[in-house]
């Protein structure tokens, strides 16, 4: 059955058991369609959010910061060395490193933020209304809490891993993109990879350029009207979001 028809069931509110058994039946089809979404927006293995629902997350949160101009921030983070995890000790005793990373990163951040699987060994986490001090602090703590864990993957045995972090925070009024958001993170994360491993690497609100496809999302609408005047607009946009002066 298709979630959509077995929506259309309900909404008609059908009798699909015999009298005096329909909200059972009803309650019933309720569960499936409940069990249909959670499958389709949580990986099946950390029960994190899934990537599909990690884009819808980032959509929503950048819509927020181009309507409020509240700071959001985006973190990558990847476990380091995992291909030796898993050539060492088994595919097995991956997949309980990937767990208990997944399990320590929902405990490190607050319950409006959204940790998902980006996909391997990689996870992502969307802070919104996330100021520059609180970002950081998120960040290291996530970092250390994972270096201070041990997984048990077989009796008596254990391995330790570490993660590097790489972030950006959104433009700020700006109405960005998913793509170059995460690109903006990603970014960092190399730097992170690049200088060492376990640690974090955060972009700073000052620090971000306003890309031309920001600008024409921003004034694209505009282009037929004057030039100049946009071009300078513009430029002001870029300035903002940068926390410059505007004269």
């Amino acid at each position: 059955m298709r979630l959509d028809d077995a929506r259309a069931l309900l909404d008609r509110d059908v009798s699909l058991a015999p009298t005096g058994r329909a909200e059972t039946a009803l309650e019933y089809l309720q569960r499936v369609i409940d069990g249909l979404c959670e499958l389709s927006l949580k990986d099946p293995l950390t029960g994190l959010a899934n990537r599909r629902h990690f884009r819808a997350v980032l959509d929503r949160t950048i819509d927020m910061v181009a309507r409020s101009g509240e700071p959001a921030l985006l973190l990558m983070v990847d476990i380091d060395h995992f291909k030796h995890v898993n050539d060492t000790h088994g595919h097995p005793a991956g997949d309980l490193v990937l767990l208990a990373v997944a399990q320590t990163l929902a405990k490190c951040v607050r319950p409006m933020d959204t940790v998902a699987r980006y996909g391997g060994e990689e996870f992502a986490v969307v802070l919104p209304n996330c100021h520059t001090f609180f970002g950081v602090t998120v960040a290291e703590r996530i970092r250390q809490s994972i270096h201070n864990m041990a997984v048990p993957i077989a009796s008596g045995q254990t391995i330790n891993v570490t993660v590097s972090i790489g972030g950006a925070y959104a433009p700020e009024w700006v109405r960005s993109t998913e793509a170059l958001w995460t690109e903006r993170a990603d970014v960092q994360l190399y730097r992170a990879k690049h200088e060492g491993r376990n640690r974090v690497i955060l972009d700073t609100q000052q620090e971000i350029f306003v890309s031309a496809e920001e600008k024409n999302m921003l004034f694209g609408h505009l282009a037929q009207g004057e030039p100049a005047w946009i071009e300078a607009v513009s430029g002001d946009a870029a300035a903002l979001a940068a926390g410059q002066r505007v004269n």
